[in-house]
């Protein structure tokens, strides 16, 4: 573990979804969880779930009962994943981290005016339905609403949500179709091993958010 296993995870060009779902659970003692997948189908790649408009193929739960399926032993996730391969590698939230989700335009606003404000900032993935998702301590979907309430803003005029309990994250290398890959926009390093808490991140979120969508009180 240490330094060099947490600086590994980043590592995934040509890797296989198994081989980075065991390092999620090794490394950052993550759950991960098998979506979905992509097959082929009459010459085009289709959402293993049969839906032809499916909004996230091949970045979703396969399963109703994904969450119970959710798992940190590496023995398990070898077996998981031996038995469908392809599958997608999401991470449950509300387990060792909340994730706040934004645009990706004021998720990348937010990063430069925290890198101005020298804030610690946790892992964050950027997906490729422009969405970018910032990972927090649990706690945050209780938190986050008072706060952006605290700084000016109204919530529910905020293109911001909290993910949680019964939420996940589509983790690289997992694909959305022909949308292209998830990647890592911050990534899991021995530097943000230890998460920011939500209220440390949230005001250049929800600036970034304002400014994005021209809301206010």
């Amino acid at each position: 573990m240490g330094v060099r296993a947490a600086g590994q995870i980043p590592r995934q060009r040509g890797e296989q979804p198994l081989d980075t779902a065991v390092r999620y659970a090794e490394e950052r003692h993550w759950d991960v969880v098998p979506g979905a997948w992509l097959e082929a189908v009459a010459g085009a790649e289709r959402c293993s779930c049969g839906e032809a408009a499916c909004p996230a193929p091949g970045a979703h739960p396969a399963h109703t009962e994904w969450q119970a399926q959710a798992t940190g032993s590496a023995t398990v996730v070898r077996k998981l994943w031996t038995a469908q391969p392809r599958a997608s590698v999401l991470l449950p939230t509300g387990r060792a981290f909340d994730a706040i989700d934004v645009p990706e335009t004021a998720g990348f606003l937010a990063l430069a005016r925290m890198e101005r404000m020298e804030l610690a900032l946790g892992p964050v993935t950027r997906s490729p339905d422009r969405r970018m998702q910032f990972f927090v301590l649990p706690g945050a979907v209780d938190k986050v609403p008072g706060l952006v309430r605290s700084l000016g803003w109204l919530p529910a005029r905020l293109d911001l949500t909290v993910l949680g309990a019964g939420d996940y994250v589509a983790a690289p290398p997992t694909r959305f179709g022909s949308a292209g890959a998830v990647q890592w926009a911050s990534r899991p390093t021995q530097a943000n091993r230890w998460l920011p808490d939500a209220e440390n991140v949230i005001s250049p979120l929800a600036y970034a958010c304002g400014r994005d969508v021209g809301a206010g009180v």
